[in-house]
């Protein structure tokens, strides 16, 4: 229910682990072993767990703006930390010269110093582009109207 905000969290560098396909009981369990904060779109699990907040609304803005409501501290700026997929940790990435680059990076654009980095865990590559410019803008917009 909450995938998208999970992925932008990831953007600024947060640490948000989005489990499926796990019953409520599991999250319960799961959350407190972790000592993790809760986000729920479920009212009932969101009363079961004490470090918890329920978001009401599907849409990612209100959610982001709901959450730096409750989180003022929130971080608003992109940072290469954390897999968007997965959660795993980046570290900057060389690629081998011999090898073809992930599909969207510009080989030229390497050897001119953009900074790559690479998920531990799944493998993604990730580098500075239009994308990030873009996800970057949202951010601060949706902060801005939070903070109002």
């Amino acid at each position: 229910m909450l995938g998208r905000l999970a992925r932008y969290l990831r953007f600024v560098g947060e640490d948000a682990a989005w489990v499926r396909d796990l019953q409520d009981n599991q999250i319960v369990r799961w959350a407190t072993d972790e000592e993790r904060f809760l986000l729920t779109r479920d009212r009932a699990l969101a009363r079961r767990v004490a470090s918890s907040l329920w978001i009401a609304t599907p849409d990612v803005e209100e959610q982001w703006r709901a959450l730096r409501r409750r989180f003022p501290e929130l971080p608003t700026e992109v940072r290469f930390v954390r897999c968007s997929l997965c959660n795993g940790s980046l570290a900057p990435y060389s690629p081998p010269a011999d090898r073809p680059l992930p599909k969207g990076i510009p080989r030229e654009r390497v050897g001119q110093g953009l900074l790559l980095f690479k998920c531990a865990a799944c493998g993604h590559v990730y580098w500075e582009g239009s994308h990030t410019a873009d996800i970057r803008e949202r951010i601060r917009k949706w902060s801005r109207e939070a903070d109002g």
